[in-house]
């Protein structure tokens, strides 16, 4: 089976639709997320938030493998796109993810990746 058509034939009116939507977006901050979430350490963060919550600096340094300066980077790149949000307690910074959105972005990322994997 070929993966295109073998014949070139549009729908004008799906088309026109769906480009007229496309030019009056601007996907550049949509595509952001997607490429800071394509980040295996910065995924693993999201979803390490999803689980739990709110996690320190520290837990995610640990829950990741790396250096604390390293997870705050991540973190705080994360946090610049709305992915994460920040509150301070103490000497302590806990994250969490930054609204349901995003927890429902993280949880539909992974259900979907479970399903295909288990085919």
């Amino acid at each position: 089976m070929s993966d295109s058509c073998e014949v070139f034939c549009t729908d004008i009116e799906n088309v026109s639709k769906v480009q007229n939507e496309i030019e009056v977006y601007n996907f550049g901050g949509v595509v952001e997320i997607f490429k800071a979430l394509s980040d295996p350490t910065r995924f693993k963060i999201a979803y390490s938030l999803y689980k739990a919550g709110e996690l320190c600096v520290c837990d995610v340094s640990v829950i990741i493998g790396s250096s604390v300066a390293t997870a705050s980077h991540h973190l705080r790149l994360l946090k610049t796109l709305g992915i994460t949000k920040s509150r301070k307690e103490g000497k302590l910074i806990y994250y969490s993810l930054d609204d349901d959105h995003v927890n429902q972005l993280i949880k539909v990322a992974f259900e979907h990746y479970q399903e295909k994997s288990a085919k």
